[in-house]
């Protein structure tokens, strides 16, 4: 009896292990909770006159869409809340639409408590969209977060007189990410992290310390606008991986 027993333990110690193993032998890692998007412009839909045309489709996914889904599962959210942003997690916010008071709050209030967001807030969005200005199904043009920017101790500044065209700029940590009519953070006194952020690329790129959270944020989109020829494309693919894992 206590043979069989035994050997009843040792089989169900080596099922365990086989499931935790990979075909190599190597353990695995537990799979990681879906990548939270929010954003404005039609990466994880296309752009289409209603929802109808939407889920119907057609054509290629946005490529960012495919790269982040080659590395992990991808959620979309429409609304920042307690209950749509769960636990500490991940947040990826790309040229968001302006937030309400209560979404500045809960977003917060998340980060805080251990969330980690990747943000890009682009001044003067130069991706093209298939609807005119005014219409709220276009992208937003000009992102507006002056409320939670300034909680965090940063303002987004923007230079008029700089001229268009796309350039590359090195962030470090091996990340070079294209950008187009840029902005540029600051520090400014009395916010909640004025004192944790730290700025890097003649303030292209912010990183704060927030509570128990972290913000990493880049001033421009650029980067998720589609290169004109193949070599572009993987460099911008390369660009997204460093800074998601640079983020997350």
């Amino acid at each position: 009896m206590a043979a069989a027993i035994l050997l009843a333990l040792l089989l169900a110690a080596g099922a365990w292990l086989g499931q935790r193993r990979g075909e190599n032998g190597d353990a695995r890692v537990a799979p990681r909770a879906p990548l939270l998007l929010f954003t404005s412009l039609p990466i994880y839909w296309s752009e289409a006159p209603d929802i109808a045309a939407q889920l119907k489709g057609g054509g290629e996914p946005h490529w960012a869409r495919r790269a982040i889904e080659a590395r992990r599962a991808l959620r979309p959210v429409d609304a920042l809340e307690s209950r749509s942003l769960g636990g500490d997690g991940d947040l990826l916010m790309i040229q968001p639409r302006p937030l309400a008071p209560a979404e500045n709050v809960a977003l917060d209030a998340w980060i805080g408590g251990g969330g980690r967001l990747l943000l890009f807030a682009d001044p003067a969005l130069t991706s093209d969209s298939d609807f005119a200005l005014g219409d709220r199904r276009r992208p937003q043009d000009i992102v507006l977060l002056s409320p939670i920017l300034a909680r965090w101790g940063l303002r987004l500044e923007f230079d008029e007189d700089q001229e268009l065209g796309e350039r590359a700029v090195k962030l470090g940590n091996g990340a070079t990410v294209p950008v187009n009519l840029s902005g540029r953070f600051a520090i400014v006194p009395g916010g909640r992290a004025d004192r944790a952020c730290q700025l890097r690329a003649d303030g292209l790129l912010a990183q704060c310390k927030v509570g128990r959270g972290r913000v990493l944020a880049i001033a421009d989109a650029a980067l998720f606008e589609s290169a004109p020829d193949e070599a572009g494309q993987a460099a911008r693919r390369i660009a997204l991986a460093s800074l998601l894992d640079r983020a997350f």
